[in-house]
C-alpha cells in the first residue's frame, strides 16, 4: 500500500479499528481528503493496532484519521492513540478520531475529553463534524513532516 501522489497537501493515513469492518465510511473520507488535494493511503476495515502503527511509522504520514462506526471505537482508540504515540517517530503525528464512537450516541465533552487526554489531536463525532473536520485540516501546515 503506498500513498496517491499529488504534488500538494498532506500526507494522510485513513484507517479504521481492530473490530470495525466497515469500509463506506472510510471511502467518504478518502474522496474527501483526495478532493482536498491530500494524499491518502487507506488501510480499510478491520486493521489490527500492530500493522495501524507499523504503517504508519513506514509512511510518517502528516496525519492519521481513525474513523469507527461499530459503536465501539472510544475504547479501542483510546487503546490505539496510546500504541501510536509509544512510537517515537509517531509521537507529536496530529492523530483525530471520530464517527460513531459509542452505542449511546454521541459522547459530548466528556468522551471527547477522555480520547484528547489520551492523545488525539481532535474528535470529531456529532453531526457538524465535517465542517469542523475540514476546518480543522485547513489549519495544518503542508508537508508537517517533510
Amino acid at each position: 500500500m503506498d500513498l496517491v501522489e499529488t504534488d500538494v497537501g498532506l500526507d494522510i493515513v485513513v484507517t479504521s479499528l481492530a473490530s470495525d469492518a466497515h469500509t463506506w465510511n472510510l471511502v467518504f473520507l478518502q474522496l474527501v481528503l483526495e478532493e482536498m488535494g491530500h494524499r491518502v493511503l487507506n488501510l480499510g476495515a478491520c486493521v489490527p493496532d500492530g500493522l495501524l502503527v507499523s504503517e504508519c511509522a513506514r509512511h510518517a504520514p502528516d496525519l492519521v484519521v481513525v474513523s469507527s462506526v461499530n459503536g465501539h471505537g472510544f475504547h479501542e482508540a483510546k487503546r490505539v492513540i496510546g500504541l501510536l504515540r509509544a512510537e517515537p517517530g509517531l509521537a507529536s503525528t496530529p492523530v483525530v478520531v471520530g464517527g460513531k464512537l459509542g452505542i449511546d450516541g454521541p459522547g459530548g465533552r466528556e468522551r471527547t475529553s477522555a480520547l484528547v487526554g489520551a492523545g488525539y489531536d481532535a474528535v470529531f463525532e456529532d453531526a457538524g463534524s465535517l465542517a469542523a473536520f475540514r476546518a480543522f485540516l485547513d489549519r495544518l501546515p503542508v508537508g508537517v513532516r517533510s
